[in-house]
């Protein structure tokens, strides 16, 4: 299991939306960049060869989170399918599982979780699970997950979160893959979205006011 992770400090100062490229619809509604995209990628390959080097030949079966774990399922997935390619002698058999969550609407938690989409979880029954999600924010929405997983059976299961954020009101809940520690700001891009929007987004970056107001749900 890795224990690392690269940890953004509070006071971190991101880079100018000026200095990379995001999209044109997108730029009076970002405060800065906090993970630029190439660090994204360089950060999953390390963590597809730490869950490569702790599986090893056992078959694992990969379930993300949609919608906002997509990107870093996939980017992960092939990671770990390089090494398996350049590897000759070890080899992680993967199956693929998707299960759709609802838990947030503006930039607040709704305090509940709602499987709204997936397959029937009963196949996990047996299987070695990686849980693939983009963000651990309290630690409440995945420790629910869990408990959901554990009554199908799976012989076990642990967490790979590409973010995980320091706020209050935390479980203190930890996965056990991590790719970055970061400030108790609302990020978006790279698949995490704010109502749906920003998730064409490459960079992980830091919405400022003018993007929550403009991408409100409004009753």
């Amino acid at each position: 299991m890795s224990e690392s992770f690269i940890r953004i400090p509070d006071k971190y100062s991101g880079y100018a939306i000026s200095h990379f490229c995001v999209p044109k619809h997108y730029e009076d509604d970002l405060e800065d960049i906090m993970i630029p995209w190439g660090l994204i990628q360089d950060r999953t390959e390390r963590l597809a060869r730490d869950i490569f080097q702790d599986v090893r030949d056992e078959p694992l079966t990969a379930l993300c989170v949609l919608k906002g774990g997509y990107r870093f399922y996939t980017d992960l997935l092939e990671k770990i399918t390089t090494l398996n390619r350049s590897h000759g002698s070890v080899s992680v058999p993967i199956n693929v599982d998707f299960i759709r969550l609802k838990s947030y609407e503006n930039a607040e938690s709704t305090g509940e979780i709602r499987v709204v989409g997936g397959d029937n979880l009963n196949g996990l029954r047996g299987q070695n699970v990686l849980v693939v999600e983009d963000i651990i924010d309290t630690g409440r929405t995945m420790e629910k997950l869990l408990a959901i997983l554990a009554k199908h059976g799976p012989k076990s299961v642990k967490v790979a979160s590409l973010l995980v954020k320091r706020r209050p009101g935390s479980t203190g809940y930890r996965p056990d893959y991590t790719g970055f520690e970061i400030p108790d700001k609302f990020v978006v891009g790279y698949a995490l979205d704010y109502n749906e929007y920003f998730r064409d987004l490459n960079h992980i970056c830091v919405i400022n006011e003018n993007g929550k107001k403009k991408y409100a749900v409004t009753h």
